[in-house]
């Protein structure tokens, strides 16, 4: 881990920290909710080792990245642009592009917009999912799922933020990193967080206290809000894309998730990834893996496939 290189750059008018090692093809990783570049820490040593250049930054909101204080500056075309002005800093024509969660969300829509930057596409949990031409997301999911579903309850600020501190950072992450429930995520207002103090939390092997140090640190300086910012910037970035309803991803495509993740057990999806949806709009996906037994942060908890699922995917290219 010290052998990983720190340093922060300007791009698209905000402080950027990027995490880095080793030489060779780039490839960048894009972090999630509630996650930091050091989700990524087993990619970065391992494919360096193999011959990549490793970068993963804090997103926007996010660690030692800034973090502007109105959701309206978290839209897709914020995101990806600060990605873009990453690769210019960086002088970087293409890289290989690596995304959980978030960061597999605003992967696919980098691809949508700037798809001549990208060599091609490893995501993880989160499926590309077309912009519908007339409903809003968080209309359609209020609709779908409820209002307890936990993205409608992230929509008002500082709801979720308030509810938050009444865990703390070190618990949360330790709520977050170490649940398996596939089933939808509903978060009732306040019952939610008192039941998950019920139980004391054990930590899997894969997840050390080190590690929820680390991120319960950077988020109890920096706070949630930015990361709930994406959340609320939903119905905007749904506005902002419309000249992009209806264009497919046209890059090379692995897409692995894990089946106890709730992302592929919310209903529809398993339907939509199985029955010729996602192939119709993502026509370079060549490989799809479902992970068995594995849960949401998949890239964490099962480094070791990951690491070889990435690479068998990149070296082809």
């Amino acid at each position: 881990m010290e052998k990983i290189q720190h340093r922060n750059l300007e791009v698209n008018g905000i402080s950027m920290h990027v995490a880095e090692i080793g030489e060779g093809p780039p490839i960048l990783f894009l972090h999630g909710f509630p996650d930091l570049w050091y989700s990524w820490r087993h990619q970065l040593l391992a494919l360096s080792a193999l011959g990549y250049r490793a970068i993963a930054p804090d997103l926007r909101g996010y660690g030692d990245s800034d973090a502007p204080p109105s959701s309206a500056s978290y839209t897709s075309l914020h995101i990806v642009g600060d990605l873009i002005a990453l690769l210019d800093e960086l002088r970087l024509d293409q890289v290989f592009l690596v995304g959980h969660d978030w960061g597999a969300a605003m992967a696919w829509q980098f691809c949508l917009l700037r798809p001549d930057r990208i060599k091609a596409l490893v995501n993880m949990s989160v499926v590309f999912r077309p912009r519908h031409p007339v409903r809003k997301p968080v209309d359609s999911m209020r609709v779908l799922f409820g209002d307890d579903y936990y993205i409608c309850r992230f929509q008002e600020p500082g709801l979720a933020e308030k509810e938050f501190a009444q865990l703390g950072a070190e618990t949360l992450m330790k709520i977050f990193l170490t649940s398996r429930n596939p089933r939808l995520p509903c978060m009732p207002q306040e019952s939610w967080y008192r039941g998950a103090l019920k139980n004391p939390i054990v930590l899997p092997p894969w997840l050390l206290q080190e590690d929820i140090n680390y991120f319960a640190n950077k988020f109890s300086q920096k706070g949630f809000t930015g990361g709930l910012n994406y959340y609320r910037a939903l119905d905007i970035s749904w506005e902002l894309m419309a000249p992009w309803t209806g264009v497919k991803i046209k890059v090379p495509v692995k897409f692995i998730v894990g089946d106890l993740d709730s992302t592929y057990n919310t209903p529809g999806v398993k339907e939509y990834i199985h029955n010729g949806g996602f192939k119709r709009d993502v026509p370079f996906l060549q490989e799809l893996v479902i992970m068995e037994g594995v849960g949401h942060f998949i890239n964490q908890e099962r480094p070791e496939e990951i690491n070889a699922h990435i690479y068998d995917f990149i070296k082809r290219f």
